[in-house]
């Protein structure tokens, strides 16, 4: 079939599509919207590449499934194989529909001697993400093993710096960064989950490319089990991104007339990393499931009470947050049957009646009773050895044949893509979901999978399991209309656009250290909005660190995100509890337009130094937080420049929190602080405080001064 060249465009977007003689669409453009591009065959013309000695002949394209036999030799679209025969199809373009001016095009392809058909799927939504996903059919006589499938993004030319994150359990996504060189860089995960090491995007750019400023691109795979996302420069030239699940041997085989569906990969680009992230932003917001009401300040029992689930204790506890303005009480582990630590009675899933003798009703009636919605803990798909349903079916964990994984935290891990396993796990959830009053389920994953097989059968099980977990948290949100989900994993290693399109909310990190959670917060960013990132006001001393910080850092941290205490707050001395009731206001004054505005950061060039902040949807009003997080290496510090603002409009600035005084100790007023703290407060366009600022405070390290900016008048 032949087709003209395809122009999609949208959100600012544009993305060129061009007939190959050989295979799928080659991959001519994606960036910035080129508005009428023209006549499109001189666009793919111009794009065209010469052959060079020692070449093919046809000189090879990066097309939407890149193969060897339209001459590439790079990273493959597509592996797999009948039994060792057919491992080079080429696939003929049989239809593409893609009707005038439409930001979509579906694409049909076959080999019929290999027996296989591909479709594929590729979009371009309202905020200017480009989605892919692609759909191969065994059209044949006998199976066929997909080995991998991946979905491939070009770079710009001057893509010459890569950004992804790594990490570890209480350190999740830690910025890292090298040049793009020849070859490829792949950051691949097999662990069952995307994993705390993983990272939430993989970016390209120009050289030196911040949040501000430089061409960026970027890849996210949305999807909860093993993957790889790479990306590679060719000694041709060509530089692309790509992502696709990893399988394990024999682990998706395709009988006659069965088809594998690839996960949805996402692309994003800016002038900056704002830009980037604010495309993310922008359509998860536009999603019918999105939380529209606004996210309720949480606190939860976790790091305040541990196991000790003490009813007085806890009624206690409700009534100290109620009175601070909390709306969701949270009730974390050691409430099922059994459970008095960590190593025994996950899958267990019953109230036990020693702890709660007349059921959860006294702690949920009072929680309801104050105006707070009622959280409960699981994690649904652990079991522990010690528990009676290991002891009744040790068939549903995940272990290869006649032995148990190595333990992580005393558990292991059930196997939802077991009918059986699965229909016990509904059944659980849904009865205690009906029998009480819950509005959220805090859902957690607290280990990686290893030898991830199925007992029955000894085959490779994550793909499945993934799947299962997504009908499973689906069939629940359908049988509980209004339920909210958070999604933690060991905190965020499972961070993934598959599981936020069936949560509300995923739990950053276990770690809330505001200084670890500054940095964390701001790369999950990357993808993720701020509402639906779980930020959490701790106790005087980090769990996780052994660091002490002061209480207006602590909260005014957290201050962006979906708001909560993770701190045994009954005995708050008053100054601490005015502390920090003042900053459950402050979020709760702010949340409307901190979970609907842009989110900026501004690139700095003293790493001490952070400003991050949100500016309202209308631009009128914008909250951003200045942190220090050690000795500044210039004394004082110099200007601050705040993005996003409109710039002819006239805007007041004072500190969100005046009560706080100069954060500064022992050091001279600083004109426009005092200015404001004198009821004075100083009036400048956006455009100035863009360009030429305010002088940054002297802060003492590890001290965060928020800063409101409202339009005058």
């Amino acid at each position: 079939m032949t087709f003209e060249p395809l122009h999609l465009s949208r959100g600012g977007t544009s993305v060129v599509l061009e007939p190959h003689p050989h295979g799928l669409p080659a991959l001519t453009y994606w960036g910035p919207d080129l508005g009428d591009a023209g006549d499109l065959a001189t666009l793919a013309a111009a794009q065209q590449p010469q052959r060079v000695s020692g070449g093919i002949d046809v000189p090879a394209r990066l097309t939407l499934v890149p193969l060897e036999s339209a001459g590439w030799q790079g990273t493959p679209g597509l592996t797999g194989d009948r039994s060792g025969s057919h491992l080079h199809p080429r696939f003929t373009v049989v239809s593409v529909d893609c009707p005038p001016g439409a930001a979509t095009a579906v694409i049909e392809a076959r080999d019929d001697d290999a027996g296989l058909a591909l479709t594929a799927h590729v979009g371009l939504s309202a905020s200017g993400l480009l989605t892919q996903r692609l759909v191969l059919t065994n059209t044949g006589d006998d199976d066929y093993e997909v080995r991998s499938l991946h979905l491939f993004f070009p770079l710009h030319h001057t893509a010459a710096e890569v950004l992804d994150t790594t990490g570890r359990h209480l350190r999740e996504r830690s910025p890292q960064r090298h040049a793009l060189t020849a070859g490829t860089y792949a950051r691949t995960s097999r662990r069952g989950r995307p994993g705390a090491d993983a990272t939430v995007l993989l970016a390209a750019g120009a050289a030196g490319f911040g949040f501000e400023h430089g061409r960026v691109q970027g890849v996210h795979l949305a999807w909860s089990g093993n993957q790889q996302v790479l990306v590679e420069k060719t000694p041709a030239g060509a530089a692309f991104l790509a992502a696709g699940e990893v399988l394990s041997p024999r682990e998706v085989v395709l009988a006659p007339g069965e088809s594998y569906a690839t996960p949805e990969a996402v692309g994003s680009w800016g002038e900056g990393l704002n830009e980037l992230s604010g495309r993310f932003h922008r359509d998860l917001r536009a999603r019918t499931s999105h939380p529209q009401r606004p996210r309720p300040v949480t606190l939860n029992t976790w790091e305040a009470v541990y196991f000790d689930l003490d009813l007085p204790r806890l009624l206690a506890l409700a009534d100290r947050a109620a009175s601070l303005g909390v709306e969701r009480f949270v009730l974390d582990d050691g409430w099922f049957r059994g459970r008095r630590d960590d190593t025994s009675s996950l899958g267990d899933w019953y109230v036990d009646e020693t702890v709660w003798p007349d059921g959860l009703a006294p702690i949920i009636d009072h929680v309801r009773g104050l105006g707070m919605e009622f959280g409960l803990w699981f994690e649904p798909e652990m079991v522990n050895p010690d528990s009676d349903l290991a002891r009744a079916h040790p068939e549903w964990i995940l272990q290869p044949e006649g032995r148990l994984p190595l333990p992580g935290r005393q558990q292991q891990v059930l196997n939802l893509g077991n009918p059986d396993a699965y229909a016990y796990i509904l059944e659980r959830l849904d009865d205690i979901l009906t029998a009480n009053d819950i509005a959220y389920v805090k859902w957690d994953h607290n280990r990686d999978l290893l030898e991830a097989a199925d007992a029955r059968t000894g085959q490779a099980a994550v793909h499945r399991h993934v799947l299962a977990l997504y009908r499973l948290l689906d069939e629940l949100r359908q049988r509980h209309p209004g339920l909210e989900i958070e999604s933690c994993a060991s905190g965020g290693a499972r961070v993934d656009l598959g599981i936020l399109a069936r949560t509300d909310r995923i739990w950053t990190s276990d770690c809330i250290d505001p200084i670890e959670r500054l940095v964390n917060q701001k790369y999950t960013g990357l993808v993720v909005p701020p509402e639906l990132m779980g930020m959490h006001v701790g106790g005087p001393v980090s769990h996780s660190t052994g660091r002490a910080h002061t209480l207006p850092f602590r909260a005014g941290t957290a201050v962006f995100g979906h708001y909560g205490i993770e701190w045994d707050i009954s005995d708050l001395t008053d100054e601490e509890y005015a502390v920090l009731g003042r900053y459950v206001e402050l979020h709760r004054s702010w949340r409307r337009d901190l979970h609907r505005g842009t989110v900026l950061h501004a690139d700095l060039t003293d790493p001490a130094m952070d400003l991050r902040g949100v500016v309202s949807e209308d631009r009128r009003r914008a909250l951003f937080g200045y942190s220090l997080t050690a000795s500044s290496a210039s004394y004082p510090p110099g200007p601050l420049t705040f993005p996003g603002l409109e710039p002819d409009t006239l805007y007041t600035v004072r500190p969100a929190v005046p009560e706080e005084g100069h954060p500064g100790n022992g050091q001279s007023p600083l004109a426009w602080l005092q200015a404001a703290l004198d009821g004075a407060p100083l009036r400048l366009p956006g455009r100035v405080l863009a360009q030429a600022g305010l002088q940054a405070p002297v802060l003492l390290p590890e001290q965060t001064l928020l800063i409101e900016f409202h339009a005058a008048g």
